[in-house]
């Protein structure tokens, strides 16, 4: 399954005639292979929390997920270690899908076609700002990082104050610029993980976390914004 996934994002990188090396061409080849195979491990891990009693989405499992998280990080990246880097990769997935279900059952009592509606303006917004990486010359989104830390450290300080006092407009703000922030970190985790690989860096399990956190971050914003508009529909 997974020689079939890379297969056909190695049609889909040679149909966008692009201008990048070999090696870095056949290096996306595994990172999108990868976070494909995390995005279906994660849509199961949602769907095991919405239609079962196996397993809910608690802080148990948004901690095991940050443990696997560091495991992968903490595991060098050789042959040998590749097959349990990415078991370590599908478990992280997994319970990061499981984690978004308290999230999904709200979006369920709402409208349960939020989730599908969610998921296909994510991956839209997703494939258009990783094309936009993929043709920038320059790597000129590289410079983004700056300004996007900053961003999110005052977004940090505006939700810890919105702890206290929980001002509805705060939250807006925090949500469609959390939205445009993870949109930001799309375009410079695309150029970086170029980048890393012409210096060296093959490690496409890790690359592909980076990615499949900015895929789960637009999800989760995207879902929230489509829900509260069904819910101001029925308001009204």
């Amino acid at each position: 399954m997974a020689k079939t996934v890379a297969d056909s994002v190695q049609s889909f990188l040679n149909g966008l005639n692009l201008k990048i090396e070999k090696p870095v061409q056949t290096h996306l080849r595994r990172v999108y292979g990868a976070l494909s195979l995390s995005m279906m491990a994660a849509a199961f891990g949602a769907y095991v929390h919405l239609a079962t009693d196996y397993l809910k989405g608690t802080i148990w499992t948004l901690l095991l997920s940050i443990v696997l998280l560091l495991l992968i990080n903490g595991t060098p990246h050789t042959r040998e270690n590749e097959k349990l880097r990415f078991c370590y990769l599908m478990g992280f997935s997994a319970l990061s899908g499981i984690s978004t279900g308290p999230l999904l059952d709200y979006v369920v009592s709402v409208k349960p076609a939020t989730i599908i509606s969610a998921f296909l303006v994510t991956s839209a917004v997703f494939v258009s700002f990783t094309l936009a990486a993929l043709y920038a010359p320059d790597r000129k989104f590289l410079y983004l990082i700056g300004s996007l830390l900053a961003v999110l450290s005052t977004m940090c300080w505006l939700s810890l104050f919105n702890l206290f006092f929980d001002f509805n407009i705060l939250f807006q703000m925090n949500l469609y610029t959390g939205l445009a922030v993870m949109c930001g970190f799309l375009l410079y985790d695309t150029q970086l993980i170029m980048e890393k690989r012409r210096m060296g860096d093959s490690d496409y399990i890790r690359h592909s976390v980076d990615l499949f956190v900015d895929f789960i971050g637009i999800f989760r914003r995207i879902v929230v914004i489509l829900a509260q508009k069904e819910v101001r529909k029925k308001k009204n």
